[in-house]
């Protein structure tokens, strides 16, 4: 299982020591190092911005927002990087959720994973830039349909830098899972529980079973998840970093009835504690619903406590689908974390 660094995206401003936690993930030899964005800070600035300080690590997006851009406008972005990087760039692309989806970027959400398979045949077309991209779609048209009518197919003027940049999707639901298997390189994982780990091969491989001739060798398909670690001697302290993160996403990052992050907490066994969770954010008391995290589900899906607990705890997670672990922590203890993880 490789290693990787996993930036997040901001709240007041760029995270204190992100630049330098990413050159020292890159000295450190890591394996990536991957930015998000949700309504704040984009994906891509950053990524750029600090991966030109380094010289070998990967650079991914986990995840670039589909509604953020369209398919062609991804694939550019993705182009770009990848010359400006010398070959180093993943993209993560994702769906999001329809508060986000609608209330942010004004589009419509229903049937995401439709819409996913069209964006994803798009971004595909254009980075293999074998013809001028067409789609006839549900979701997109190339050319548009309509308008001015002078829309003609075209080809992107850059030349891909290599052949079949990764494309990782971010997944949650079970059929989105097996989607991420059938159409593209990676899938990322949020909230991974090596006790979810027999269910999840089983979603890959219902993938895996519908994947087209030509796709990249399902050998080569990475997991690529982000898990929080944090070093305490205490661990409810040390949980205590992580349960505000657990609470934002169980309790505020999507509708009552309509959360797909707690979704996967729910198939964890924490329904009741995440209706506790979410009734306290939804009446805006945030301590109370980060309070509400119980220490269970942090140690389910994240590493948090002294060394010599997170090291035993180790060997379960090296026996999951998980390629790469993606460390999500202080950027300051990023260096001490590597070598505890190695």
């Amino acid at each position: 299982m490789r290693l990787g660094y996993h930036t997040g995206y901001w709240s007041a401003g760029p995270p204190p020591g992100a630049q330098e936690a990413v050159v020292a993930a890159d000295q450190l030899g890591l394996d990536s190092v991957w930015t998000a964005e949700a309504y704040g800070s984009d994906a891509f600035t950053p990524l750029a911005w600090w991966g030109s300080q380094t010289s070998r690590i990967r650079l991914g997006t986990a995840i670039a927002q589909l509604s953020a851009r369209t398919p062609t406008a991804a694939a550019m972005a993705a182009l770009t990087l990848d010359h400006l990087s010398g070959g180093r760039f993943v993209l993560g692309l994702g769906a999001s959720g329809p508060q986000v989806v609608e209330g942010w970027y004004g589009q419509p959400y229903p049937r995401p994973l439709a819409r996913t398979r069209e964006y994803v045949s798009i971004v595909r077309d254009v980075l293999a830039r074998e013809a001028p991209v067409t789609f006839d779609g549900e979701f997109y048209q190339l050319p548009y349909v309509g308008g001015a009518g002078l829309g003609k197919p075209l080809r992107s003027t850059v030349h891909p830098l290599r052949a079949g940049l990764p494309i990782h999707l971010a997944a949650e639901g079970p059929k989105n899972i097996a989607l991420a298997a059938e159409i593209c390189d990676g899938w990322l994982p949020m909230f991974y529980s090596p006790r979810m780990d027999a269910t999840y091969r089983e979603l890959l491989a219902d993938g895996f079973a519908k994947r087209p001739a030509g796709a990249s060798p399902v050998e080569g398909f990475e997991v690529t998840a982000t898990v929080p670690v944090v070093l305490g001697e205490d661990v409810e302290k040390a949980a205590d970093t992580v349960r505000p993160f657990i609470a934002l996403y169980a309790g505020g990052m999507g509708a009552k009835g309509a959360n797909f992050h707690r979704d996967v907490l729910d198939r964890l066994g924490y329904g009741e504690a995440c209706d506790e969770i979410q009734a306290h954010y939804l009446e805006g008391r945030r301590a109370e619903a980060a309070a509400a995290v119980p220490l269970e589900l942090v140690q389910d899906i994240a590493l948090v406590g002294p060394p010599e607990s997170i090291r035993a705890q180790l060997p379960a997670w090296k026996d999951t689908a998980i390629t790469t672990m993606l460390v999500q922590t202080d950027p300051r203890m990023l260096p001490a974390i590597a070598d505890l993880l190695a």
